[in-house]
């Protein structure tokens, strides 16, 4: 669900009118609904309540605005972060450092150095090197770091090929069948506290199945590590689940994942931690657009070419990603057109042959389900600048990212005297 409705023929975030937001801060802009934020954020807890203190770190790469991760703080939830900036991010928005989790393939010496010296509550290792870099430098500055061991399961996630983390193929994590080698060697290093497994296999699944098979496959590993006499008090389960980009797309539902995590982590006595992202933030956020004009042609539909663009919202051109496209203040008429922005690429492209509302030029159109991977994948390409965002909470709303101009970007660059 998401509070993105026709009220009166007029495309509303929450209560705010969207053509208001259009006049006020201009477009394109990214547009999120606290309202859905907050609901996403509850119905995912309320989901694993059968299970005991469960651990919850919004994945931060999902969306790092600042204020999207507040509203997330004050529902209770933890950061999971993939870079020393996202570790800021976390922090600023008042996440305990406790309650950060860091993952990511290539952390680097500054990075560890850095999640060290804000007593982050653990270090997702994806591999033995990291682990035996991580004990030096803990060793080094007399402290301790609480650790989980990413272990790949080689189970195909039956996503796109770019966004599926945990086949054997994938660099992520350490092969399963030498896991509980690496786990016993670097248990024995000096500041390093081996305290769990962790486990991601992808984004966007559509199924529980490979999800079940990889959380069986770690059930073993940790019984294997126990009956080994290693310690083992955590699993992180990552996230991944899935999320409806088209309207009529089916989805298992957080309620049955939580079932399905519950059965069968149930004899593991461990403290879980999950991973969301896209989840929680996908469907509480749109990028509203202005069309600039419709190019008619000798092809049979119409480019609609919009002030939105793939540095703007890269996931149709990087992924051949589907966003549902819904006019603002829709005539009533429906036809087939090209979606397409303004910039140089033909990878541009938004929809091809896709059926739509009718748009003329000037009118404002939405694509949904833009809160996940949306202003965050941006760039400045075609020396475009990085577009606003704002967030609406009931009948009020605030401008949370400033429109950064090509001039502002610009100015960060220098040209030497010798030329």
């Amino acid at each position: 669900m998401n509070h993105f409705e026709l009220k009166n023929g007029v495309m509303h975030a929450e209560n705010v009118p969207l053509p208001l937001i259009a006049q006020e801060v201009g477009t394109p802009v990214y547009v999120y609904s606290m309202a859905t934020l907050v609901r996403h954020a509850r119905v995912f807890r309320e989901a694993l309540s059968g299970l005991k203190n469960p651990h919850i770190a919004f994945a931060v790469k999902a969306n790092p605005n600042l204020a999207v991760l507040k509203v997330l703080q004050r529902e209770g939830y933890g950061a999971d972060v993939v870079s020393g900036g996202e570790l800021v991010r976390a922090l600023a928005a008042d996440m305990a450092p406790a309650d950060i989790v860091f993952s990511g393939v290539g952390k680097t010496h500054a990075e560890l150095v850095q999640g060290l010296e804000q007593d982050i509550g653990q270090f997702n290792l994806e591999s033995e090197e990291e682990g035996y870099e991580l004990s030096a430098i803990a060793s080094r500055l007399g402290k301790t770091a609480r650790c989980a061991l990413r272990v790949n399961p080689d189970v195909d996630a039956r996503t796109h090929d770019k966004i599926s983390t945990g086949k054997a193929e994938n660099k992520f994590g350490v092969p399963i069948d030498r896991a509980a080698e690496i786990y016993a060697a670097l248990a024995a290093m000096p500041g390093i506290d081996m305290r769990g497994v962790a486990v991601h296999i992808g984004s966007q699944l559509s199924s529980l199945e490979p999800l079940e098979t990889a959380f069986e496959k770690l059930g073993k590993l940790i019984a294997d590590l126990r009956s080994q006499g290693q310690k083992v008090t955590h699993a992180d389960l990552g996230g991944g689940l899935g999320v409806p980009y088209k309207a009529d797309d089916s989805f298992p539902s957080p309620a049955e994942y939580g079932a399905m995590v519950a059965r069968v982590t149930r004899d593991w006595d461990v403290v879980l931690s999950f991973e969301p992202g896209r989840v929680i933030a996908g469907n509480a956020g749109v990028l509203l657009t202005r069309v600039i004009r419709v190019k008619r042609s000798s092809n049979a539909s119409p480019f609609v070419i919009v002030d939105a663009a793939m540095n703007d919202l890269a996931r149709p051109a990087m992924y051949g990603a589907w966003h549902d496209i819904d006019a603002v203040e829709p005539r009533g008429g429906r036809n087939v057109a090209h979606i397409v922005g303004p910039i140089c690429e033909t990878g541009d492209t938004f929809a091809m042959n896709r059926e739509i509302d009718v748009l003329e030029a000037g009118d404002l159109a939405i694509f949904r389900t833009a809160g996940a991977y949306g202003a965050t994948m941006a760039s400045s390409y075609n020396s475009r600048g990085f577009v606003p965002e704002v967030l609406v909470d009931g009948d009020r709303y605030a401008v949370v990212a400033d429109r950064l101009p090509a001039a502002d970007i610009m100015a960060a660059e220098r040209v030497p005297d010798w030329l």
